[in-house]
């Protein structure tokens, strides 16, 4: 019985490798690089993230004093870092401009280091990197290739159809791992590098998938969350993360904000928000998430709005997930806690969907153990061809 279930097996995983094999090649190497998309453009573009400490930091206040760019714009966020020897980025909203320039600040002299609004050589080569990952770089094609869809939508089908057949050959390959033999196990766990090139090729296919399995695994089942909008919403479905889409949350908005109208119109100029101070609202976002991290600060960009926190942590075995506040702008008084630790094991699968596809999940330390995956991912079409070729050209010249 197991004979017939094993051979259907292993012709699912064969064509469903088969047919991806280019496309998972070119998504696996990419996102073996793409891993460690933070690292190298803070490698290359160093002088944006990191200074030297001199003494002591400036307030945030005082570099906000210090700001030019806030004379044609507004300040819309911060990022603090708990590292003495990182920059502090200020956010800003130029008048008329939907979306906000980050600017680079020294924290010991004030001194604008850098802004976002060009892209740096990095940042082009990891563009292109992430295109190549997502969209096969066809979003990169001018000319419309099927006029049904857009390039980039072609992209994503594409990509998510092959990584849906990986998905398949990682299920498939894991009951094909299993020795027929219980006494063979052993032969699966390891390579035997005095054998011929097809034995080490054989073993070197296996082995190195046994190993990575759980990555590959999470790789795929998260990959399709971006290649398909029921498949995404499905995953937040599964782990109760869903969320209406905006279109349908504006409508419910302006049926609510119908009869307000008339009051805003009658009003009189609506007064800008006005934070107590941004050094005591980061101390106060230290207060309440008292460990080391990243802080990011967003403003109210409503009268009467909130001040958003968000913070997480960074370290060698960081968990993934940020910890969030909500804080009265003016009083800095706790209006909400949301700690990621605290949410229900659904939730918290749900919204580190992407962490889980980066590595990102326990800091560094999986960020390294998914990098060898990708690599590994990336060979497994190359060894799992050519231990099909070799099989074909072995009943070929037994027929023969």
């Amino acid at each position: 019985m197991w004979k017939p279930i094993r051979q259907f097996l292993n012709d699912i995983h064969l064509y469903a490798g088969l047919l991806s094999a280019v496309i998972v090649i070119a998504v696996c190497f990419t996102g073996t690089l793409y891993v460690y998309n933070t690292e190298i453009r803070e490698f290359f573009d160093s002088e944006r993230y990191f200074v030297s400490a001199q003494g002591s930091p400036k307030t945030l206040e005082e570099l906000k004093s210090g700001l030019q760019p806030l004379q044609q714009g507004k300040l819309v966020g911060i990022t603090a870092y708990s590292v003495a020897e990182r920059t502090v980025q200020f956010q800003v909203k130029a008048t008329g401009e939907e979306k906000a320039t980050t600017y680079f600040v020294d924290p010991y002299t004030g001194e604008v280091l850098a802004d976002n609004s060009k892209k740096t050589s990095s940042e082009e080569f990891m563009g292109y990197v992430f295109s190549l990952h997502r969209w096969l770089l066809l979003d990169k094609v001018e000319t419309s290739i099927l006029g049904s869809m857009t390039n980039q939508e072609l992209g994503r089908l594409i990509n998510g159809i092959a990584t849906s057949l990986f998905l398949l050959g990682v299920l498939t390959g894991i009951f094909l791992w299993l020795p027929k033999k219980a006494k063979n196990w052993k032969q699966g766990l390891s390579v035997k590098w005095s054998g011929n090139w097809k034995r080490i090729n054989h073993d070197l296919h296996n082995t190195l998938a046994f190993y990575s399995i759980l990555a590959l695994f999470i790789m795929a089942v998260t990959g399709p969350y971006w290649s398909f909008g029921w498949y995404k919403t499905g995953w937040q479905k599964t782990w109760d993360t869903y969320q209406a889409p905006k279109e349908e949350k504006k409508e419910d908005k302006s049926k609510e904000s119908s009869t307000t109208e008339s009051v805003v119109e009658d009003s009189t100029a609506i007064p800008e928000p006005q934070i107590i101070s941004l050094d005591e609202a980061l101390a106060a976002a230290n207060q309440h998430l008292s460990y080391a991290g990243v802080v990011k600060l967003t403003l109210p960009e409503e009268p009467q709005g909130d001040l958003a926190v968000s913070k997480s942590r960074t370290g060698f075995f960081a968990r993934a997930g940020a910890d969030q506040l909500k804080l009265n702008a003016q009083t800095l008084e706790l209006k909400e806690k949301v700690l990621f630790g605290e949410l229900p094991v659904r939730q918290q699968i749900g919204k580190s969907v992407k962490a889980l596809h980066t590595g990102e999940i326990f800091g560094k330390f999986t960020k390294f153990l998914w990098a060898v995956a990708c690599a590994i991912a990336t060979s497994l079409p190359i060894t799992g061809t050519l231990i099909w070729w070799n099989k074909r050209k072995k009943k070929r010249v037994i027929s023969d």
